[in-house]
């Protein structure tokens, strides 16, 4: 066997990593959700015959960490000896597929044909798994799960199922699927697309195989892995060295209104990143809960941005992760514990990194708006009459650093290359107007280098509906670092100017044509002390619309007047 020299090894591993990304071209292009083309709520990833992850498309964080945890529980539950080629399995049952019922995942094998035998399956050379979100599923309320409190109220169940068998469509299983969602057409569109998806992954790994040769391709792979994992370890070992624990906040369950205690003490030694969420609530009655594969995905994130975040992922770049969490607990649901609002995974991202900068604060930034803000509308579309759930995830700013500021009305440091969906397309398929998005002046924690600011967008609707809001860090404040200021936590008012109006976080809300809301993304948390800010700086925030001058002379000691 002809050992590869390094050139090899990146030769065929950019064959995979381009593979991975017309995966993805291929999934936005087809697919019929707004959700998956504009926002990008999905996850792509290719594994080897071992289920060892080998390439990955650019995506949502939270799905690519979580995919490996579902390929391997999807893979053990049907039985290698029962996949055969052309297949094509989905799953969602949350505790496997470390999602909430509506992200879900199909995963297909990979086999090279036997020349000699076309007619058999050949020989199996690697998995092929790309996760997006639906919108609809049977679950007992339209668009999102708010108020759950067991699983069997968050939409049909599949544990491992064919939806392909032996390269035909399973019809009894589409419309199993088609008769239990209220949006069937966008469902089953979307389940096409990553079918789609799949059999471009599939044609494009055979190629490289048939290109380079097995032998090589199986080389390539292990010294792909091997290097991630050494590169993991060396800058683990760089890092400083010791335990750190933090404490947070979460709103609310969806069922009562009392704020829940998550818990995490992070560990760096020995090689290791271990992340343990003893002392964390029990699992609640509401569906906050996390399953553990999806508690697993959060800290690869973290441990991804600490090692190698310059790098493609693969099995080799999270090797020293290890994640503990009791089962039953806030981060490790179990049957049949609600787990649909998965917003507590967002925040303990936060958590993690707070922990972390108490070791190491010149290194991280402060926190980020600490949530995604999302919201979705939910409706009859006046011109089809068919229902609509569209929704989104709005921006908030980042923490500052040691060397600069935050950057301002940002996706959330948990969301990757996740996107919002535009104003047009929102206002084009549900009953929102949008009169106003735009910055807010002040809303970044000031600091020597302040936090990035939020956003206030208000929403006037022009069709009877409800409207969901899904955030669950208003209630405190963005932490930040090293003498920074905390800024103003998210908000969400309902019916603004009236005898009706009030605040809410996580909560469905009927409304009708006049009706208006206002929501106002947090900023991040500054770094340093803000009379250390540089007085120009000062000024250049003030007459670009990011602080006020009155915030400029009380917070920082610049008089812009003068």
């Amino acid at each position: 066997m002809t050992t590869l020299d390094g050139a090899q090894v990146e030769v065929v591993r950019s064959y995979l990593l381009s593979a991975a990304e017309e995966m993805r071209a291929t999934l936005i292009r087809t697919s019929f959700n707004p959700v998956i083309y504009e926002v990008h709520d999905f996850g792509l990833s290719m594994y080897d015959a071992d289920l060892r992850l080998v390439a990955e498309a650019t995506g949502l964080t939270f799905f690519l960490g979580a995919n490996d945890f579902s390929l391997r529980k999807g893979v053990e539950y049907v039985g290698r000896e029962n996949l055969h080629r052309g297949d094509v399995v989905l799953l969602n049952y949350p505790y496997w597929n470390a999602a909430h019922a509506f992200d879900a995942t199909l995963f297909a094998p990979v086999f090279r044909p036997d020349e000699a035998d076309p007619d058999a399956d050949g020989d199996l050379v690697g998995f092929l798994c790309v996760r997006a979100h639906w919108m609809d599923l049977g679950a007992k309320d339209p668009g999102y799960v708010l108020d759950s409190t067991d699983m069997h109220q968050e939409g049909l169940i599949f544990p491992g199922t064919k939806v392909v068998s032996r390269g035909e469509p399973v019809r009894e299983i589409h419309e199993l699927i088609r008769f239990n969602s209220r949006m069937p057409d966008a469902v089953l569109g979307d389940l096409h697309a990553q079918i789609a998806a799949l059999r471009t992954g599939e044609r494009r790994m055979l190629e490289i195989i048939e290109k380079f040769g097995r032998d090589t391709v199986n080389q390539a792979i292990d010294r792909i892995i091997a290097d991630g994992e050494a590169r993991a370890r060396a800058a683990l070992a760089a890092l400083p060295q010791g335990t750190w624990t933090a404490e947070d906040w979460v709103d609310d369950d969806g069922i009562s209104d009392d704020p829940v205690k998550m818990r995490v003490t992070v560990t760096i030694a020995d090689g290791r990143f271990v992340v343990d969420f003893a002392g964390s609530a029990p699992a609640t009655r509401g569906p906050i809960n996390m399953p553990f594969g999806a508690t697993e995905a959060i800290c690869k994130v973290v441990l991804k941005s600490l090692t190698s975040r310059d790098e493609p992922s693969n099995a080799g770049t999270v090797a020293p992760l290890e994640v503990r969490a009791e089962p039953g607990t806030l981060f490790h649901a179990v049957y049949p514990q609600p787990t649909f609002t998965l917003w507590t995974g967002i925040v303990a991202v936060e958590l993690i990194l707070k922990a972390l900068a108490q070791g190491m604060p010149d290194l991280l930034p402060a926190s980020s708006g600490g949530d995604v803000p999302g919201f979705m509308m939910v409706g009859l579309h006046p011109d089809t009459g068919k229902m609509f759930a569209v929704s989104n995830n709005d921006l908030v700013g980042w923490g500052g650093t040691a060397q600069h500021d935050g950057m301002d009305a940002a996706t959330h440091v948990s969301g990757s290359t996740g996107r919002g969906t535009p104003i047009e397309v929102m206002e084009a398929k549900t009953g929102m107007f949008f009169e106003r998005w735009e910055i807010r002046e002040d809303s970044g924690g000031a600091g020597r280098f302040r936090g990035g600011c939020g956003l206030r967008r208000d929403i006037r609707f022009v069709t009877p509906g409800e409207f969901l809001t899904v955030i669950k860090k208003t209630k405190s404040a963005p932490w930040a670092l090293d003498g920074g200021l905390q800024p103003e936590p998210n908000q969400i008012v309902v019916f603004p100017d009236t005898d009706r109006e009030h605040r809410v976080s996580t909560k469905r809300t009927t409304v009708a044509v006049g009706d208006r809301v206002t929501l106002l993304t947090a900023g991040g948390g500054g770094h340093g002390d803000p009379r250390g800010r540089d007085p120009e700086a000062v000024r250049r925030d003030v007459a670009e619309g990011y602080v006020s001058p009155e915030a400029a002379r009380d917070v920082y000691g610049v008089d812009v007047d003068g």
